[in-house]
């Protein structure tokens, strides 16, 4: 199991939760015709949130990715990109800092963010408001 996340484009979504979680089940089939694992596919903020979101926690399919202890594997981190979503599978031993990181780039790059692994998850707005 994985601490699971998601940063989505704002525009694309329904402006209402239950609205939302049915179009959330429908992007999450992963359906699109590409891979997932390509940020050019999918939106310019949804870019810039990844290109920020990966310093500190690196794509663990990414040739780049270097492991050099415990702390830095922990970081390692799954992300499965779309048009018009980004969904990350964190380890837990980091998911009180990752919350806290995706929540706070959503925000800067005006992005929603929705909190996957919580049975109540948070949907946020980009402009912090919760969706209803």
């Amino acid at each position: 199991m994985s601490y699971d996340l998601m940063v989505f484009e704002r525009t694309k979504a329904p402006q209402k939760r239950k609205e939302f979680l049915v179009w959330y089940d429908k992007e999450t089939e992963w359906s699109e015709e590409h891979g997932y694992d390509d940020p050019a596919v999918t939106s310019p903020a949804l870019r810039n949130w990844y290109e920020e979101m990966i310093k500190t926690f690196p794509n663990m399919d990414s040739p780049d990715a270097e492991v050099e202890d415990d702390d830095a594997e922990a970081h390692l981190t799954e992300y499965c990109i779309g048009h018009n979503v980004i969904y990350v599978a964190f380890a837990w031993s980091v998911a009180e800092e990752a919350y806290e990181k995706v929540k706070a780039l959503a925000h800067k790059h005006g992005v929603g963010f929705y909190d996957v692994s919580n049975d109540d998850g948070e949907i946020i707005l980009p402009d912090g408001n919760l969706m209803e």
